[in-house]
């Protein structure tokens, strides 16, 4: 089976996470899929498969040399993201030769470099899409294409010497959890990549510093027809509330290194409403003091209507920069593989996190490599073949260059 052939198989599986649900994995489908995923590494060859209660598919791939090299890791996620439908996915493999690809007739749902002017990168490649519905999956089912089939390649081609492989698969990545219950010390790797990428040539070792914020406001709520100085509409307070932050930090209006406040969710009565954020920088100082105008904010509304207004914020991970980067020849390895299997390596910081940084904080150093993915969490999710397949090829050449070094 193929490298194509697999990510259309994996992506016939329903796993989308929820953040409501409390438990680990937090939907069944991705103990589905982690279950057959088992299946596929006992008949490829691989050792000490382990699939624990949680869902976290780990597996090994003994070195075939004597000689002493560095124990790594490839570690991609199981889930796909709960934003659109992921249950019933329709992928279709189109020979792109320019202009609109019609996903939908019905519904006229296009995907049009007019939206997307990197779609033209790919003129005479082919191109995996879905019906315009659903999600495709490539994020991540792309990255768990990719590391299997290069493990499978790897135990076929004997010739390539390499050293004890370790991968996994994880759950719940996309709604933060992924790294919840994964064991480094049963891991054993010095260093790892997750395979989460989008582009093809991405190489990230820098990532957002997050966290999630509510702001609850208490209103007083009395008969309109006798509310003259006496009423307080919490659902105004709120409003007012998201007037003070600084519009040209929205993430409509950045980019780069530069962070933002993103309100996610919005409900209000005149009795009570919250707002919910994501504070998101990578700079460090910024990100604390995004935190610090939030609860400035707070005081000078409850200044205003003493004790309307709470504030509940918390740390959910922080940059990996700051843990890689002393450890240059982790990035140095991956730049290389890119470069020779005929990629141009783009290093770029991730305006989002992954398993990766927090994994980072937990004594793995783990930057992130591409799957070769496009608009990830949405109906005009691609995949085009030959980024994926280059994908494979650099795991390989990771492996191989390692072993050369050693």
């Amino acid at each position: 089976m193929n490298v194509t052939d697999r990510f259309l198989k994996y992506v016939s599986f329903d796993t989308q996470s929820n953040e409501t649900s409390g438990t680990t994995p937090s939907t069944p489908g991705q103990r589905v899929l982690a279950e057959e995923l088992v299946k596929e590494l006992q008949e490829l060859g691989l050792e000490d498969i382990t699939l624990d209660d949680n869902s976290y598919l780990t597996a090994t791939l003994p070195a075939n040399t004597d000689k002493q090299a560095p124990v790594i890791g490839f570690i991609a996620h199981l889930d796909t993201s709960p934003d659109l439908a992921g249950k019933e996915v329709k992928p279709g493999i189109v020979n792109y030769q320019g202009g609109d690809i019609v996903l939908s007739e019905k519904e006229n749902i296009l995907l049009s470099p007019d939206m997307f002017p990197e779609l033209t990168d790919y003129t005479g490649q082919d191109i995996i899409v879905t019906d315009g519905t659903t999600l495709l999956g490539a994020d991540d089912k792309g990255g768990i294409a990719a590391i299997i089939s290069a493990m499978d390649y790897l135990i076929n081609h004997p010739e390539i010497k390499h050293g004890k492989i370790r991968i996994a698969f994880t759950p719940d990545e996309e709604i933060g959890q992924g790294a919840d219950h994964f064991d480094v010390d049963q891991f054993g790797c010095e260093w790892a990549y997750t395979v989460d990428g989008g582009q093809i040539g991405e190489l990230e070792y820098e990532n957002f510093n997050a966290a999630g914020a509510k702001v609850i406001f208490k209103g007083l709520n009395v008969h309109p027809g006798t509310a003259k100085d006496k009423m307080v509409n919490a659902s105004l307070l709120a409003t007012k509330f998201a007037s003070w932050l600084p519009a040209h930090q929205r993430p409509e209006h950045t980019t780069g290194y530069e962070g933002f406040y993103h309100l996610t969710h919005m409900s209000g009565t005149v009795e009570e409403a919250t707002l919910s954020y994501i504070i998101r920088d990578h700079d460090r100082k910024l990100f604390e003091q995004k935190k610090e105008l939030m609860q400035a904010l707070v005081d000078q509304m409850n200044l205003q209507h003493p004790g309307s207004t709470t504030l509940e914020i918390r740390d959910q991970y922080y940059n990996m920069r700051e843990m890689v980067e002393p450890r240059q020849h982790i990035i140095d390895l991956a730049f290389e593989a890119m470069t020779s299997v005929g990629v141009t390596p783009i290093v770029k910081p991730i305006r989002g996190g992954a398993d990766g940084s927090r994994l980072s904080f937990m004594g793995l150093p783990c930057p992130n490599i591409f799957a070769g993915g496009h608009n990830f969490h949405g109906r005009y999710e691609y995949l085009p073949v030959q980024s994926l397949e280059k994908s494979m090829q650099t795991i390989i050449e990771i492996v191989d260059l390692l072993a050369k070094q050693n």
